[in-house]
Protein backbone atom coordinates (compact mmCIF):
# COMPACT_ATOMS: atom_id res chain seq x y z
CA UNK A 1 0.00 0.00 0.00
CA UNK A 2 1.70 3.40 -0.69
CA UNK A 3 2.27 5.80 1.70
CA UNK A 4 -0.30 7.46 4.20
CA UNK A 5 -0.91 10.53 5.98
CA UNK A 6 -3.52 11.14 8.50
CA UNK A 7 -5.43 14.30 8.29
CA UNK A 8 -3.80 17.60 9.28
CA UNK A 9 -4.89 19.21 12.80
CA UNK A 10 -4.82 22.43 10.80
CA UNK A 11 -5.11 23.51 6.97
CA UNK A 12 -2.17 23.20 5.12
CA UNK A 13 -3.60 25.75 2.86
CA UNK A 14 -3.76 29.85 3.13
CA UNK A 15 -5.10 32.37 1.37
CA UNK A 16 -5.20 36.08 1.91
CA UNK A 17 -8.20 35.51 4.37
CA UNK A 18 -6.21 32.99 6.20
CA UNK A 19 -7.21 29.12 6.00
CA UNK A 20 -10.51 29.83 4.70
CA UNK A 21 -11.78 29.80 1.12
CA UNK A 22 -11.86 33.15 -1.20
CA UNK A 23 -15.25 32.93 -2.64
CA UNK A 24 -17.10 34.69 -5.29
CA UNK A 25 -20.13 35.87 -5.83
CA UNK A 26 -21.87 32.71 -7.78
CA UNK A 27 -25.34 32.10 -8.00
CA UNK A 28 -27.24 30.73 -4.90
CA UNK A 29 -30.56 28.81 -5.80
CA UNK A 30 -32.90 29.54 -3.51
CA UNK A 31 -35.90 27.26 -1.94
CA UNK A 32 -38.41 26.62 -4.68
CA UNK A 33 -40.91 26.21 -2.24
CA UNK A 34 -43.58 28.02 -0.28
CA UNK A 35 -42.26 30.70 2.32
CA UNK A 36 -44.33 29.39 4.41
CA UNK A 37 -43.61 25.70 4.08
CA UNK A 38 -39.94 26.37 4.71
CA UNK A 39 -40.20 28.23 7.65
CA UNK A 40 -42.46 25.81 9.59
CA UNK A 41 -40.02 23.09 8.34
CA UNK A 42 -36.84 25.17 9.50
CA UNK A 43 -39.14 26.21 13.15
CA UNK A 44 -39.91 22.58 13.59
CA UNK A 45 -36.20 21.40 13.26
CA UNK A 46 -34.64 23.55 15.34
CA UNK A 47 -36.94 22.62 17.94
CA UNK A 48 -36.36 19.32 17.71
CA UNK A 49 -33.23 19.50 17.90
CA UNK A 50 -32.86 22.10 20.76
CA UNK A 51 -35.48 20.30 22.71
CA UNK A 52 -33.64 17.17 21.99
CA UNK A 53 -30.57 18.59 23.27
CA UNK A 54 -32.48 20.15 26.44
CA UNK A 55 -33.58 16.55 27.62
CA UNK A 56 -30.64 14.07 26.88
CA UNK A 57 -28.48 17.12 28.50
CA UNK A 58 -30.98 17.12 31.76
CA UNK A 59 -31.62 13.37 31.76
CA UNK A 60 -27.61 12.49 30.85
CA UNK A 61 -26.40 11.01 34.24
CA UNK A 62 -29.97 8.59 34.09
CA UNK A 63 -29.01 7.87 30.32
CA UNK A 64 -25.92 7.34 30.85
CA UNK A 65 -26.67 4.51 34.01
CA UNK A 66 -29.27 2.99 31.61
CA UNK A 67 -26.13 2.70 28.93
CA UNK A 68 -23.88 1.51 30.86
CA UNK A 69 -26.07 -1.62 32.38
CA UNK A 70 -27.21 -2.30 28.38
CA UNK A 71 -23.36 -2.29 27.70
CA UNK A 72 -22.63 -4.15 30.17
CA UNK A 73 -25.00 -7.11 29.78
CA UNK A 74 -23.84 -6.98 26.18
CA UNK A 75 -20.27 -7.70 27.14
CA UNK A 76 -20.69 -10.00 29.11
CA UNK A 77 -23.22 -11.90 26.42
CA UNK A 78 -21.05 -11.34 23.70
CA UNK A 79 -18.31 -8.86 24.20
CA UNK A 80 -20.05 -6.44 22.33
CA UNK A 81 -18.14 -2.88 22.49
CA UNK A 82 -20.34 -0.68 24.27
CA UNK A 83 -22.06 0.82 21.62
CA UNK A 84 -25.23 2.31 23.61
CA UNK A 85 -22.25 4.66 26.01
CA UNK A 86 -20.85 5.66 23.15
CA UNK A 87 -23.91 6.41 20.96
CA UNK A 88 -25.44 7.81 23.63
CA UNK A 89 -22.34 10.04 23.51
CA UNK A 90 -22.51 11.12 20.57
CA UNK A 91 -25.88 11.99 20.40
CA UNK A 92 -25.13 14.56 22.85
CA UNK A 93 -22.06 15.55 20.67
CA UNK A 94 -23.87 15.30 17.43
CA UNK A 95 -26.85 18.02 19.27
CA UNK A 96 -24.86 20.48 21.00
CA UNK A 97 -23.07 20.91 17.66
CA UNK A 98 -25.90 21.57 15.79
CA UNK A 99 -26.95 23.98 18.11
CA UNK A 100 -22.95 25.64 17.67
CA UNK A 101 -23.64 25.73 14.18
CA UNK A 102 -27.27 27.35 13.98
CA UNK A 103 -25.31 29.89 16.28
CA UNK A 104 -22.29 30.78 13.88
CA UNK A 105 -24.82 30.95 11.21
CA UNK A 106 -26.97 32.99 12.92
CA UNK A 107 -24.35 35.42 14.24
CA UNK A 108 -22.67 35.24 10.15
CA UNK A 109 -26.14 36.05 8.91
CA UNK A 110 -26.18 39.42 11.78
CA UNK A 111 -22.69 40.10 10.99
CA UNK A 112 -22.80 40.32 7.24
CA UNK A 113 -25.93 42.48 6.87
CA UNK A 114 -28.80 40.04 7.92
CA UNK A 115 -31.76 40.95 5.72
CA UNK A 116 -30.45 44.24 4.38
CA UNK A 117 -28.51 42.57 2.52
CA UNK A 118 -28.64 39.14 0.76
CA UNK A 119 -25.57 38.08 -0.16
CA UNK A 120 -21.95 38.67 -0.20
CA UNK A 121 -18.62 37.25 -0.62
CA UNK A 122 -17.95 37.97 3.05
CA UNK A 123 -20.82 36.30 3.95
CA UNK A 124 -20.27 32.70 2.26
CA UNK A 125 -16.35 32.50 3.46
CA UNK A 126 -17.66 32.57 6.95
CA UNK A 127 -20.23 30.06 5.82
CA UNK A 128 -17.66 27.70 4.68
CA UNK A 129 -15.53 28.66 7.50
CA UNK A 130 -18.86 27.15 9.97
CA UNK A 131 -19.79 24.14 7.93
CA UNK A 132 -15.92 23.41 7.73
CA UNK A 133 -15.87 23.25 11.43
CA UNK A 134 -19.44 21.51 11.82
CA UNK A 135 -18.49 18.82 9.60
CA UNK A 136 -15.28 18.39 11.00
CA UNK A 137 -17.02 18.31 14.90
CA UNK A 138 -19.54 15.88 13.58
CA UNK A 139 -16.74 13.74 11.56
CA UNK A 140 -14.34 13.94 14.72
CA UNK A 141 -16.47 12.94 17.20
CA UNK A 142 -17.44 9.78 15.17
CA UNK A 143 -13.46 8.99 15.25
CA UNK A 144 -13.00 9.68 18.58
CA UNK A 145 -15.99 8.23 20.58
CA UNK A 146 -15.95 5.27 17.65
CA UNK A 147 -12.46 4.92 17.68
CA UNK A 148 -11.92 5.27 14.02
CA UNK A 149 -8.24 4.59 12.40
CA UNK A 150 -8.43 7.43 9.74
CA UNK A 151 -5.63 6.77 6.56
CA UNK A 152 -6.15 9.28 3.55
CA UNK A 153 -3.34 8.75 0.94
CA UNK A 154 -3.26 11.64 -1.87
CA UNK A 155 -4.52 14.16 0.17
CA UNK A 156 -1.94 16.87 -1.71
CA UNK A 157 -4.15 15.73 -4.87
CA UNK A 158 -7.83 17.48 -3.53
CA UNK A 159 -5.93 20.75 -3.28
CA UNK A 160 -4.49 23.56 -2.36
CA UNK A 161 -6.04 25.36 -5.43
CA UNK A 162 -9.09 25.02 -7.51
CA UNK A 163 -11.48 25.65 -9.31
CA UNK A 164 -12.36 21.67 -8.67
CA UNK A 165 -15.16 18.91 -9.01
CA UNK A 166 -14.92 16.56 -6.37
CA UNK A 167 -16.26 13.44 -7.17
CA UNK A 168 -16.93 10.81 -4.17
CA UNK A 169 -18.28 7.34 -3.60
CA UNK A 170 -21.08 7.33 -1.10
CA UNK A 171 -21.13 4.59 1.36
CA UNK A 172 -22.58 5.33 4.69
CA UNK A 173 -24.42 8.15 6.50
CA UNK A 174 -21.45 9.35 8.36
CA UNK A 175 -19.12 10.17 4.70
CA UNK A 176 -21.76 13.11 4.22
CA UNK A 177 -19.56 15.00 6.72
CA UNK A 178 -15.78 13.59 5.26
CA UNK A 179 -15.80 16.14 2.30
CA UNK A 180 -15.11 19.33 4.56
CA UNK A 181 -13.60 17.81 7.53
CA UNK A 182 -10.89 16.22 5.19
CA UNK A 183 -10.51 18.19 2.37
CA UNK A 184 -12.33 21.61 3.51
CA UNK A 185 -9.97 21.56 6.73
CA UNK A 186 -6.83 20.50 4.72
CA UNK A 187 -6.86 23.26 2.12
CA UNK A 188 -9.66 25.41 2.93
CA UNK A 189 -11.21 24.48 0.07
CA UNK A 190 -14.92 26.23 0.18
CA UNK A 191 -17.23 23.40 -1.56
CA UNK A 192 -20.57 23.41 -3.12
CA UNK A 193 -22.54 20.51 -2.53
CA UNK A 194 -25.08 18.19 -4.80
CA UNK A 195 -27.41 17.06 -2.03
CA UNK A 196 -30.61 14.98 -1.80
CA UNK A 197 -33.65 16.93 -0.73
CA UNK A 198 -34.25 14.86 2.55
CA UNK A 199 -31.40 16.65 4.22
CA UNK A 200 -33.33 19.69 4.10
CA UNK A 201 -34.86 18.34 7.43
CA UNK A 202 -31.34 18.93 9.42
CA UNK A 203 -31.55 22.80 9.85
CA UNK A 204 -27.83 23.59 9.82
CA UNK A 205 -27.87 22.31 6.22
CA UNK A 206 -30.71 23.98 5.23
CA UNK A 207 -30.32 27.22 6.44
CA UNK A 208 -26.24 27.08 5.78
CA UNK A 209 -26.40 25.51 2.60
CA UNK A 210 -29.02 28.55 1.51
CA UNK A 211 -26.08 31.12 1.98
CA UNK A 212 -23.92 29.24 -0.27
CA UNK A 213 -24.37 27.83 -3.87
CA UNK A 214 -25.87 24.51 -3.23
CA UNK A 215 -28.58 22.23 -5.03
CA UNK A 216 -31.07 20.43 -3.21
CA UNK A 217 -31.85 17.28 -5.89
CA UNK A 218 -35.20 15.52 -5.85
CA UNK A 219 -34.11 12.32 -6.73
CA UNK A 220 -37.88 11.42 -8.60
CA UNK A 221 -38.57 14.96 -9.72
CA UNK A 222 -40.83 14.89 -12.22
CA UNK A 223 -38.52 17.61 -13.73
CA UNK A 224 -35.06 16.28 -14.48
CA UNK A 225 -34.26 18.73 -16.83
CA UNK A 226 -35.27 21.04 -14.46
CA UNK A 227 -32.91 19.46 -11.59
CA UNK A 228 -29.80 18.83 -13.86
CA UNK A 229 -29.88 23.09 -14.65
CA UNK A 230 -29.52 23.56 -11.07
CA UNK A 231 -26.79 21.50 -10.18
CA UNK A 232 -25.23 22.94 -13.93
CA UNK A 233 -25.48 26.31 -12.32
CA UNK A 234 -23.02 25.33 -9.44
CA UNK A 235 -20.34 25.53 -11.75
CA UNK A 236 -20.52 28.75 -12.91
CA UNK A 237 -18.26 31.23 -11.32
CA UNK A 238 -15.79 28.62 -9.46
CA UNK A 239 -13.77 30.53 -7.81
CA UNK A 240 -9.83 29.83 -7.39
CA UNK A 241 -10.35 28.17 -3.70
CA UNK A 242 -13.89 26.95 -4.22
CA UNK A 243 -15.09 23.20 -5.69
CA UNK A 244 -18.28 21.63 -6.56
CA UNK A 245 -19.11 18.10 -4.86
CA UNK A 246 -21.24 15.46 -6.08
CA UNK A 247 -21.97 11.71 -5.21
CA UNK A 248 -22.32 10.43 -8.25
CA UNK A 249 -23.94 7.31 -7.39
CA UNK A 250 -26.50 8.84 -5.83
CA UNK A 251 -27.60 6.61 -3.52
CA UNK A 252 -24.98 3.97 -0.87
CA UNK A 253 -23.94 0.87 -1.99
CA UNK A 254 -24.91 -2.61 -1.73
CA UNK A 255 -24.98 -5.73 -4.08
CA UNK A 256 -28.63 -5.34 -4.26
CA UNK A 257 -28.57 -2.27 -5.88
CA UNK A 258 -25.62 -2.54 -8.05
CA UNK A 259 -27.51 -5.38 -9.54
CA UNK A 260 -30.65 -3.27 -10.14
CA UNK A 261 -28.37 -0.34 -11.46
CA UNK A 262 -26.62 -2.98 -13.97
CA UNK A 263 -30.14 -4.61 -14.94
CA UNK A 264 -31.59 -1.19 -15.92
CA UNK A 265 -28.59 0.30 -17.90
CA UNK A 266 -28.87 -3.01 -19.75
CA UNK A 267 -32.26 -2.18 -20.10
CA UNK A 268 -32.36 1.12 -21.20
CA UNK A 269 -28.74 2.15 -21.94
CA UNK A 270 -27.52 -0.80 -23.77
CA UNK A 271 -24.67 1.02 -25.09
CA UNK A 272 -23.21 1.94 -21.80
CA UNK A 273 -23.84 -1.66 -19.95
CA UNK A 274 -20.06 -3.27 -20.89
CA UNK A 275 -18.93 -0.16 -18.20
CA UNK A 276 -21.63 -0.83 -15.88
CA UNK A 277 -21.42 -4.45 -15.75
CA UNK A 278 -17.25 -4.47 -15.08
CA UNK A 279 -18.17 -2.58 -11.43
CA UNK A 280 -17.98 -4.64 -8.56
CA UNK A 281 -17.90 -2.55 -5.34
CA UNK A 282 -19.57 0.87 -6.44
CA UNK A 283 -22.40 1.61 -8.31
CA UNK A 284 -22.24 2.70 -11.75
CA UNK A 285 -22.60 6.55 -11.76
CA UNK A 286 -25.38 8.66 -12.43
CA UNK A 287 -24.48 10.78 -15.69
CA UNK A 288 -26.43 13.91 -15.51
CA UNK A 289 -24.95 15.61 -12.88
CA UNK A 290 -21.42 14.78 -13.44
CA UNK A 291 -21.75 15.36 -17.32
CA UNK A 292 -23.36 18.46 -16.18
CA UNK A 293 -21.00 20.16 -14.09
CA UNK A 294 -18.09 19.01 -16.57
CA UNK A 295 -19.93 20.71 -19.46
CA UNK A 296 -20.33 24.04 -17.23
CA UNK A 297 -16.90 23.81 -16.28
CA UNK A 298 -15.98 23.18 -19.27
CA UNK A 299 -11.79 23.47 -19.22
CA UNK A 300 -11.43 25.50 -16.29
CA UNK A 301 -12.26 22.77 -13.29
CA UNK A 302 -9.76 19.87 -12.24
CA UNK A 303 -11.74 17.00 -11.51
CA UNK A 304 -10.83 14.91 -8.12
CA UNK A 305 -11.81 11.55 -7.39
CA UNK A 306 -12.45 10.44 -3.86
CA UNK A 307 -12.80 6.34 -3.02
CA UNK A 308 -13.38 5.32 0.37
CA UNK A 309 -13.51 2.10 2.59
CA UNK A 310 -14.38 1.19 6.43
CA UNK A 311 -17.70 3.03 6.33
CA UNK A 312 -19.68 0.41 4.28
CA UNK A 313 -23.06 -1.06 5.47
CA UNK A 314 -23.54 1.36 7.92
CA UNK A 315 -26.59 2.93 6.35
CA UNK A 316 -28.62 3.97 9.34
CA UNK A 317 -28.03 4.11 13.18
CA UNK A 318 -29.63 0.31 13.63
CA UNK A 319 -26.20 -0.90 11.09
CA UNK A 320 -24.48 1.40 14.20
CA UNK A 321 -25.18 -0.82 17.14
CA UNK A 322 -23.89 -4.31 15.39
CA UNK A 323 -20.48 -2.71 17.04
CA UNK A 324 -18.66 -3.05 13.51
CA UNK A 325 -17.83 0.62 13.60
CA UNK A 326 -15.73 0.49 16.52
CA UNK A 327 -11.85 0.27 15.73
CA UNK A 328 -12.42 0.32 12.17
CA UNK A 329 -9.67 1.55 9.75
CA UNK A 330 -11.04 4.05 7.12
CA UNK A 331 -8.89 4.51 4.13
CA UNK A 332 -9.23 7.47 1.86
CA UNK A 333 -7.69 8.03 -1.38
CA UNK A 334 -7.49 11.02 -4.14
CA UNK A 335 -6.88 10.95 -7.83
CA UNK A 336 -6.64 14.18 -9.66
CA UNK A 337 -7.32 15.01 -13.52
CA UNK A 338 -6.29 18.23 -14.95
CA UNK A 339 -8.69 20.37 -16.85
CA UNK A 340 -6.83 19.91 -19.43
CA UNK A 341 -6.73 15.85 -19.79
CA UNK A 342 -10.45 15.85 -19.60
CA UNK A 343 -12.20 15.28 -23.28
CA UNK A 344 -14.43 17.54 -24.62
CA UNK A 345 -17.30 15.00 -26.11
CA UNK A 346 -19.76 13.98 -24.70
CA UNK A 347 -19.50 10.60 -25.36
CA UNK A 348 -16.10 10.31 -24.54
CA UNK A 349 -16.66 12.12 -21.39
CA UNK A 350 -19.07 9.10 -20.40
CA UNK A 351 -16.15 6.77 -21.27
CA UNK A 352 -13.67 8.72 -19.24
CA UNK A 353 -15.90 8.99 -16.32
CA UNK A 354 -16.52 5.56 -16.62
CA UNK A 355 -12.38 4.71 -16.88
CA UNK A 356 -11.86 6.31 -13.70
CA UNK A 357 -15.38 5.32 -11.94
CA UNK A 358 -13.45 1.41 -12.65
CA UNK A 359 -10.04 2.39 -11.18
CA UNK A 360 -12.02 3.79 -8.11
CA UNK A 361 -13.78 0.60 -8.00
CA UNK A 362 -10.69 -1.59 -8.28
CA UNK A 363 -9.37 0.04 -5.20
CA UNK A 364 -12.06 -0.62 -3.52
CA UNK A 365 -11.95 -3.89 -3.79
CA UNK A 366 -8.02 -4.13 -3.25
CA UNK A 367 -8.50 -2.16 -0.02
CA UNK A 368 -11.72 -4.79 1.14
CA UNK A 369 -9.28 -7.61 0.15
CA UNK A 370 -6.50 -6.09 2.47
CA UNK A 371 -9.50 -5.96 5.28
CA UNK A 372 -10.31 -9.56 4.47
CA UNK A 373 -13.53 -10.72 5.26
CA UNK A 374 -12.70 -11.46 9.10
CA UNK A 375 -12.31 -7.57 8.98
CA UNK A 376 -16.32 -6.95 8.21
CA UNK A 377 -18.30 -7.46 11.13
CA UNK A 378 -21.79 -9.87 10.21
CA UNK A 379 -24.21 -7.43 10.25
CA UNK A 380 -22.17 -4.83 7.62
CA UNK A 381 -21.09 -7.86 5.23
CA UNK A 382 -24.81 -9.16 5.09
CA UNK A 383 -25.66 -5.73 4.40
CA UNK A 384 -23.05 -5.41 1.39
CA UNK A 385 -24.20 -8.76 0.12
CA UNK A 386 -27.38 -7.11 -0.31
Amino acid sequence: MAATSPTPDAPKHRSCVGEYPRPTVGPLLPDDGPAARRYIRRGRGILAETLMFVLVTGLFPALLVGAVVTDLAQWLRSRKPWIATRLLLFAWWFLAGELLGMTSLLVTWLSTGGPLRADSARRRRWVYRTRIRWAGGHFGGVRVIFGLKLEVEGLDEAGPGGPVLVFIRHASIIDNAMPDAVIGRAHGIGLRFVLKRELEMIPTIDIGGRMVPTSFVRRASQDPDAELARVRRLATALGPDEGVLIYPEGTRHTASKLARAQATIAERQPHLAPFADRLRHVLPPRLGGPLALLDEADGRADVVFCGHVGLDGFEYISDIWSGGLVGTTVRVKFWRHAAATIPSGEDERVAWLYEHWQILDDWVGEQRAEFGSSGLPPKVAAALAG
